[in-house]
């Protein structure tokens, strides 16, 4: 009775795809830049990349496999053996370091997510190699490292319909959250030298490309696990990858240092009305399945959250806090600050981004 297979796109999991960027050869500007990337073999990374290419920068891409690599030099882009692991491995640098004496710019998109397991889980693969990475972009004097955090920040304890860059973020209700507002912070509080350092921060990523998040839905339906929370009429808030590309290419040279912004479509909506005509791309219907109050889901999550716990269960359970939050509560997060400090504006928008996905091979059933 959940929607937890739409867990990963919320958060900006990133997943493989070498679909071409229909957006990326808006807004060509400025002098082409030489860009050190990680996650670019990934749904938002690998968009990220083509836009980039599309705009003439050179990118040079950290990729951890063969196949990363494939991808990433079909995208355009200088494949970079290497892992971020590495910075924290060994006390040795790793080979790949050296990379960032030649770069104007660093962006890191990539991230491990899950919904599950503790704090240190995400501090060991996401803080550290990140808090690695700004340290080592610094002492390399690069220009500005732009930073893909999440707009789930502020998603547990913070209930207001609408949040912005001055709202208390409150707790996050799982780790992967709670952690990335830890590693913004540690980022902040570290000596910047000549590096701008700035942060955006997306929710729910969507857009053609995006598989696993589409399949998880599937799965879900199926198996008759889909359920609406109060009939999907909460309101919510997401972000298409080619504007989250967009607000990239805005960051490489705009905003001082410690610009922390939440991106969106600036479209939010009901989210029966988001969700129904995204899974059709599929050929999902979802308008017709069941609902479950929040006033039940609430207190039944937490139940059976806590009994997982107890379990030492390894995967999150179907119905957590987390879903109840994102699916059940009310969130839009404003992007006054993106439009006025960036110059942001979305580049596509929903109706064309879901008309994308219904005519993309790579969604067919």
């Amino acid at each position: 009775m959940t929607l937890s297979s739409c867990n990963a796109g919320a958060l900006g999991l990133q997943e493989s795809t070498s679909a071409p960027n229909p957006g990326a050869s808006r807004n060509r500007r400025g002098a082409s830049m030489k860009i050190f990337l990680t996650g670019g073999s990934g749904f938002a990374g690998g968009t990220i990349l083509r836009r980039l290419v599309d705009d003439g920068h050179t990118v040079h891409a950290l990729a951890r496999s063969t196949a990363a690599a494939d991808a990433i030099t079909s995208a355009g882009g200088l494949p970079v053996s290497g892992d971020l692991s590495d910075l924290v491995a060994s006390g040795s640098a790793p080979g790949w370091l050296p990379i960032l004496g030649e770069v104007d710019a660093v962006v890191h998109s990539a991230a491990f997510m899950a919904f599950w397991g503790p704090d240190q889980v995400f501090v060991d693969r996401n803080l550290l190699p990140t808090r690695a990475l700004y340290e080592a972009a610094v002492d390399a004097q690069v220009k500005r490292f732009v930073l893909v955090s999440a707009a789930s920040v502020s998603t547990g304890t913070n209930h207001d319909h609408t949040v912005d860059e001055n709202s208390d973020t409150g707790t996050a209700n799982i780790a992967y959250s709670r952690v990335k507002l830890r590693t913004e912070q540690e980022l902040l509080a570290l000596p910047h030298g000549n590096t701008s350092l700035v942060v955006i921060r997306p929710p729910f990523l969507w857009g053609r490309g995006m598989t696993h998040t589409l399949q998880g839905f599937i799965d879900s339906v199926e198996a008759g696990r889909f359920s609406w929370i109060d009939g999907g009429r909460h309101m919510v808030d997401f972000c298409h990858v080619d504007n989250l590309a967009h607000i990239i290419t805005l960051a490489l040279d705009r905003g001082d240092h410690g610009l922390i912004c939440y991106v969106t479509d600036g479209s939010p909506r009901p989210a029966r009305d988001f969700f129904t005509p995204l899974l059709a791309t599929r050929g999902i219907d979802v308008s017709a399945a069941n609902s479950v109050p929040r006033a039940v889901a609430s207190p039944l999550a937490t139940l059976i959250q806590t009994a997982a716990k107890a379990r030492r269960r390894t995967t999150a359970p179907p119905l957590t806090p987390w879903i109840v939050s994102f699916m059940g509560r009310d969130r839009v997060y404003d992007i006054a600050r993106a439009r006025r400090r960036l110059g942001y504006q979305p580049v596509i928008t929903v109706e064309e981004g879901l008309r994308q996905m219904a005519h993309s091979p790579t969604l067919g059933r």
